[in-house]
């Protein structure tokens, strides 16, 4: 009896040891990553740090001297086009003193940190023999590198995309690494899953991915069309470049999700719900947040019914394997091209007197939502509400959408006639006659043909410059763009299908006329007029920039010969005959021109068509409500509430006339400092500048040469802060520039 008692003694006292030890393991695997200190001195990383929250505790730059900047240095490459079609929206990093990024024609460089010089200079257009002969291929962008080490040996590489094609670059001599995946890059079109020919073949890369252990985790951009490719995120080896995992984003058979598709073989004919954003990495918790876009196309959904996930969702991703944690839509069943524009931002926040490691998502329409990071439960609370049906025959829009309660919005959402312009009574006269043609002015107004208001714009709200947190606080800073857009729906062009011009008019309705319109008049300098196009290029030219892609244009290899010499007969008002161009090297095939037999296309299933990207400005290019038309916001995430909201940027010529600053749209995003300070360029008056993290009082600015569409990146070499700005233009009018400009304190005497 007495030895059963000391038996039974014994095994609850190690049972009890047991279930102690489980549960100390299991409070050390749950426990706030708070509280691990992050070293945020650096620039590694796209957007500063894998947690994507473009902040810097570097301080020697702060509050009191930031007035004192000056240029440090400033690198040119060169390599801008002067007919002013280039940008560069690249964010660099910094690694051991020496600045990595891209150049307009994303070339990719070594610069010493401190001064600006070059190391070396990679030209992809030695490796591409298609860049090399294509003067259009460079009108494209990336926005950032991966740095990447072999924590055993001295293999470090520099890992960034041009197109299609990601490179692994040796850091020491700027030479690809030829065991990395076909003689030293990885080919984004290949391994998706899905058989080729049956999606648009448009396919890049434009914002980098992360590295999660010996994982190079990818995302790409694809076409907006009802034919995009799948957007799969997948997995690489970041030594061999081969693919390791892949998370397909529209579900297959037997995946989480598959069975919210009413069309069960969806998961065969559509794409999109792409991660071209980029992403955030836990790296202790080894999950990655991946954002996606909307399942293409991006205005008429009746091929597309239900939800559509996992388009326009935040996912949560084991890192290691790809195997799906929890996902998030905010937008159902997308018909307003809703992207999540940019990275999310791992945030630790208090909130009712509790630390929670959470996730904050920035959108186009001025939203955050925020989850804990682990549960993807909402901090607070999110409504779905509901919202009007669509008036469209074969559309069924999602009867309702997510709005969190908070946070509080960081742009306006509607428009009414209070908000148009009253710059003088001839231009608000005007605008108040084409505000009044259109009808529809709530959020989420269903597409029309009777014209409705995406406010905010297409472009934002929020972007792809992302936002800003600072971890002491937990206020985030982001910049919007409050420009309203138009939408029109029209009936998909279709021409005469017995002549070849009018198979040409059918072709045009399917690929063109949401860029360039029903009527071919484009829309400003991204979507030019294609109206007497004969008179500007011949027929071997116009094919080249079909097959190759110009400016915004992606290249259109998905679709036949045949169906390039219809349109060509379309635009350049040509007869029914054979190609007649001179231009060396770049005519059409000259097979005799047949009508082949038309191809069962996702295509068939669209039947309207959005008349072209529509800003709502002035007779003067001003747009047609009242400022401020971009501002810079902090929003406390603890809390939910805004902050502060500033203007940014302004238009020097009214400013003149005594009209209180206005703020400009605005491309590329803000890093906030310990030492109190928010930069960010991105206004279209080309400047630089530095606010009051606390109050939002702007404290510096500087003239850059041209607008900085991007966003800024800080460091410390030898004990000297640094902040870096690519001034690339191009957009919106803005000329093109090809420089980096760096300011830092003066020189201590």
């Amino acid at each position: 009896m007495k030895n059963y008692s000391n038996n039974v003694a014994s095994t609850a006292y190690n049972l009890l040891k047991f279930l102690f030890l489980l549960f100390i393991a299991g409070f050390t695997s749950c426990k706030n990553t708070s509280e691990t200190p992050k070293d945020y001195s650096g620039w590694t990383t796209y957007a500063g740090s894998k947690d994507g929250i473009r902040y810097s505790s570097n301080e020697e730059i702060n509050t009191d001297n930031v007035t004192q900047l000056q240029v440090a240095w400033t690198y040119s490459s060169g390599d801008k086009d002067t007919n002013n079609r280039t940008q560069n929206q690249c964010n660099p990093i910094m690694i051991d003193g020496i600045l990595y990024g891209t150049t307009p024609q994303l070339k990719l460089f070594a610069l010493n940190a401190a001064t600006g010089e070059k190391k070396w200079l990679f030209n992809p257009a030695t490796e591409d023999t298609a860049l090399k002969n294509d003067p259009y291929a460079f009108y494209k962008v990336t926005r950032g590198v991966i740095y990447w080490q072999d924590e055993k040996t001295a293999d470090k590489r520099i890992i960034y995309s041009v197109g299609s094609k990601t490179y692994s670059i040796n850091v020491a001599d700027g030479k690809p690494v030829r065991s990395f995946g076909k003689n030293g890059y990885i080919d984004l079109t290949e391994n998706l899953d899905r058989d080729t020919g049956t999606y648009n073949s448009y396919i890049v890369n434009t914002t980098p991915g992360v590295i999660y252990k010996d994982l190079l985790i990818m995302g790409m951009r694809v076409s907006e069309s009802a034919d995009a490719a799948p957007g799969h995120v997948r997995a690489f080896d970041v030594r061999t470049g081969a693919l390791k995992w892949i998370f397909h984003t529209i579900p297959y058979p037997g995946e989480k999700n598959y069975e919210t598709w009413p069309d069960k073989d969806a998961w065969k004919k559509l794409g999109g719900a792409n991660n071209w954003s980029g992403m955030a990495l836990d790296e202790v918790r080894g999950i990655v947040y991946v954002p996606t876009g909307s399942v293409g196309g991006d205005f008429y959904g009746g091929m597309r019914k239900g939800e559509n996930l996992y388009g326009n969702s935040l996912i949560a991703l084991d890192a290691a394997t790809g195997k799906y944690l929890w996902h998030y839509q905010t937008i159902h069943h997308d018909l307003w091209d809703r992207d999540l524009p940019a990275n999310p931002n791992l945030v630790t926040i208090n909130h009712d007197g509790k630390k929670i490691d959470a996730v904050a998502q920035i959108t186009k329409h001025g939203f955050i939502f925020l989850f804990d990071r682990t549960t993807g439960k909402p901090v607070f609370p999110i409504e779905e509400k509901p919202f009007p049906a669509s008036d469209l025959p074969g559309e069924e829009t999602w009867p309702t959408q997510p709005i969190p309660t908070l946070p509080q919005p960081f742009a306006r959402q509607t428009i009414s006639a209070a908000d148009i312009t009253d710059r003088t009574p001839e231009v608000h006269n005007e605008m108040m006659a084409q505000y009044n043609n259109v009808k529809y002015q709530a959020m989420f107004a269903p597409p029309s043909k009777e014209s409705s208001w995406i406010f905010p714009g297409y472009d934002g709200g929020g972007e792809w410059g992302g936002a800003a947190v600072d971890p002491a606080s937990g206020i985030l800073y982001v910049n919007s763009s409050e420009m309203p857009w138009i939408l029109t729906m029209v009936d998909v062009v279709k021409g005469d299908e017995s002549t070849l011009e009018g198979r040409g008019k059918s072709v045009y309705g399917r690929y063109c006329v949401s860029c360039h319109g029903p009527e071919l008049k484009g829309n400003g300098t991204s979507y030019p007029s294609l109206v007497d196009l004969d008179k500007k290029y011949n027929e071997g030219q116009a094919w080249k920039i079909i097959n190759g892609g110009k400016n915004m244009m992606p290249a259109f290899k998905q679709i036949t010969d045949n169906e390039k010499k219809a349109l060509l007969a379309f635009l350049l008002n040509e007869q029914e005959k054979e190609p007649t161009s001179k231009a060396k090297g770049a005519a059409p095939p000259k097979e005799p021109v047949t009508k082949e037999p038309q191809k069962k296309s996702i295509l068939d299933e669209v039947f309207y068509n959005m008349t072209g990207y529509n800003r709502f400005l002035d007779k003067d290019g001003y747009p047609g409500i009242k400022p401020p038309w971009g501002t810079l916001n902090a929003v406390n995430l603890n809390t939910g509430k805004l902050l502060w909201k500033v203007p940014l940027g302004e238009y020097p010529e009214l400013t003149k006339l005594g009209i209180p600053v206005t703020g400009t749209e605005c491309y590329g995003g803000p890093l906030v400092t310990k030492g109190g300070l928010v930069f960010i360029a991105a206004s279209k008056d080309a400047m630089m500048h530095a606010y009051d993290k606390n109050t939002g009082k702007l404290l510096w600015q500087a003239q850059l040469p041209v607008p900085g569409y991007a966003t800024p990146a800080t460091y410390t070499v030898d004990g000297k802060q640094y902040v870096v700005i690519a001034c690339g233009g191009g957009k919106i009018g803005s000329k093109s520039g090809d420089q980096y400009i760096a300011f830092a304190l003066p020189d201590k005497k």
